[in-house]
């Protein structure tokens, strides 16, 4: 809400960070539960109807969970950890944790048991929050195994009713606890609050860990004020914004946008009723602001490009007709210019006949822009967003530097860049083109983890990993991981990803790996959309029992090659795929193929499908 200070103009170690007078998260998050006790803060959907909580409910929540933490021994600077899909009570214990002077660090729910044991002990967890059965029964599985845990605290008790473990506790006795404690010690709650320390450590974040066992960024206050004011200059959020949670608030992009942005800009976070439920609660809320990774993007693109199989020929030349103009339209919105009358004309006509239905559809019709990040995307999806009538603008961040580093923003935008540098922020590149990042967002380091500490942040600059380059005019590109770039046997230095982001493109494309290092020629492993792969093979009456039976058909793989052509036809001979193969399983994240953001893991790919893979050769 308040203006921030021009973060341009000064150098890293200078920069006080401070939003509405607070130079901590904790201090920033009591002033607004005291100062907007009636304003609606978070709404959750259960059994179809949106619940609100204000700042004072949410305040309140936070703090007897915090107190009743502390009740149970909490010491400033102690790791609890959570385990749940997104929920309320997600966001009660963080804001507990994080008040009590504990570090609150995230467990995907989809980890394993052997993960959740490593993520405890790795993180020296006391406290861990189970989301109901199914996350208790993995920390129960290997509880024998992680000497340090004292407490185990569940959300919801149903099927849990006779539990009698003394180590476990529900969440509502933890809040109970926590009500009592504060009877008792009425100034504990402002006391704790009050001794925060910019520079504490407030978050664990834990990378994906695609190449290697997951690392836990430290996350400080600091750090994460600076983010706030970051997002604030970069998007312009209001007190009147609205926003869908649905991205897993372990990864840094939910805490960010979810938790601790709406505590400069004071807006509204709506929590989905489950991941199920997503479409429908984002067509019911229609957000005016929306962030999400290029899997969300590239599903949205599908679920049109599927319906349109199915329209009539004057439906596919109205589309074909509306998202012309519109892209003809975005070419002077993205330039800040005025459109000519005819064209604004024209415009009016394709908004009222097509493009506000796709847009209702997708739940995005009074969304101010969208924005992507995480993970590469085709420059022709932002396309066909602006074409619809949305601005989209890439951003670019990491974990390791608290989320954004670089982004498009409106009035300056080029579309396939990740756009420049945000205030505060430097970005330079080293000798061998690797993006380096410097600025108030990058993290003090990885948890018990100096020697990995020592390699990514040399001297305040973030290595990223990413090969980039930039343009005369400032702006970032993407290449590729470092790691990842192929050289042929031909000596050809190939970036995989511009490649896999085309396919992806496609309606039935989910995921794609390149393949080709000291190889003759490229090939590639694909992971078909089953959704809509199976649309298409029951419109074409072709015949399969099951999710493996569909990937072997001949029609299917007719199908994916007809796809990859297309994408071939955009690049050099050299650079074009030879063959492919289907990865026949269906995945999720608990397979060790997937991050928990549904990103292939190249590494483990390449060998687990070593001899699919040898079959292209």
């Amino acid at each position: 809400m308040e203006a921030t200070e021009d973060l341009a103009l000064m150098s890293t170690d200078s920069l006080v960070i401070e939003v509405a007078g607070c130079n901590t998260i904790s201090e920033l998050f009591w002033k607004r539960v005291v100062d907007l006790p009636d304003k609606v803060a978070l709404r959750e959907k259960e059994f179809g109807i949106w619940n609100e909580y204000t700042w004072a409910d949410y305040g309140e929540q936070a703090k007897l969970a915090g107190l009743g933490l502390i009740a149970l021994g909490l010491q400033r600077g102690d790791v609890c950890s959570i385990a749940s899909e997104i929920n309320k009570e997600w966001q009660f214990a963080d804001l507990g944790i994080i008040g009590a002077g504990g570090i609150c660090n995230g467990v995907y729910p989809t980890d394993v048991a052997e993960q959740v044991e490593y993520l405890i002990n790795d993180s020296n967890t006391r406290f861990y929050f189970a989301e109901d059965e199914e996350q208790l029964d993995k920390v129960l599985e290997v509880r024998g195994r992680t000497p340090g845990l004292e407490k185990i605290i569940i959300f919801d008790m149903d099927g849990l009713q006779t539990l009698d473990d003394p180590q476990c506790i529900s969440f509502d006795a933890l809040q109970t606890i926590g009500r009592d404690y504060a009877n008792e010690h009425p100034e504990c709650w402002t006391e704790r609050i009050g001794a925060a320390q910019p520079n504490d450590v407030m978050v664990l974040t834990y990378t994906s860990g695609t190449t290697g066992p997951p690392k836990g960024a430290m996350i400080s206050h600091r750090n994460m004020l600076y983010m706030t004011q970051v997002l604030q200059d970069v998007y312009d959020i209001t007190p009147d914004d609205e926003q869908l949670c649905f991205l897993p608030l372990a990864h840094i992009a939910g805490r960010m946008f979810y938790t601790f942005a709406p505590m400069e800009s004071c807006s509204v976070v709506n929590i989905v009723e489950s991941l199920e439920t997503v479409n429908q609660d984002q067509q019911e809320v229609s957000p005016s602001i929306h962030f999400a990774v290029p899997r969300v993007w590239e599903k949205q693109y599908a679920n049109i490009a599927i319906k349109l199989k199915d329209a009539t020929r004057f439906g596919v030349w109205s589309y074909d007709w509306a998202l012309a103009v519109g892209a003809e339209l975005a070419e002077y919105l993205k330039a800040a210019r005025p459109p000519p009358l005819w064209l604004r004309l024209k415009g009016f006509c394709a908004h009222h006949a097509v493009l506000k239905n796709c847009r209702k559809y997708l739940g995005i019709h009074d969304a101010k822009w969208l924005s992507t990040a995480a993970a590469p995307i085709a420059p022709e999806l932002i396309d066909w967003f602006w074409a619809l009538g949305k601005p989209m603008y890439e951003v670019y961040g990491q974990t390791e530097c608290t989320g954004l580093a670089t982004a498009n923003v409106a009035g300056d935008c080029r579309i396939g860049s990740i756009g420049k540098a945000v205030p505060g922020t430097e970005v330079r590149l080293s000798a061998e083109g690797e993006i380096l990042i410097r600025g108030p967002g990058v993290i003090q380091g990885y948890w018990n983890n100096e020697e990995k500490t020592a390699s990514t942040i040399v001297n305040g600059w973030l290595h990223t990993g990413d090969v980039g380059r930039i343009d005369d005019d400032g702006y970032i590109y993407i290449l590729d991981r470092l790691k990842d770039i192929i050289i042929t046997a031909g000596g050809k230095n190939i970036t995989p990803s511009e490649i896999e982001n085309r396919l992806k493109f496609s309606a039935y494309i989910s995921d794609a790996v390149v393949v080709g290092d000291k190889r003759p020629y490229l090939t590639c492993l694909v992971m078909i959309d089953e959704e809509n792969v199976t649309k298409f093979a029951q419109d074409a009456n072709v015949p399969f029992t099951n999710y493996t039976s569909l990937c072997h058909t001949r029609e299917v793989k007719d199908l994916i090659w007809e796809e990859i052509e297309g994408v071939n036809s955009k690049f050099a001979r050299v650079e074009t795929i030879k063959k492919f193969r289907l990865i026949d399983q269906l995945l999720d994240p608990e397979d060790e193929e997937l991050t928990p953001t549904m990103k292939l893991k190249r590494k483990v790919v390449n060998v687990k499908y070593a001899d699919l893979i040898d079959s292209m050769y």
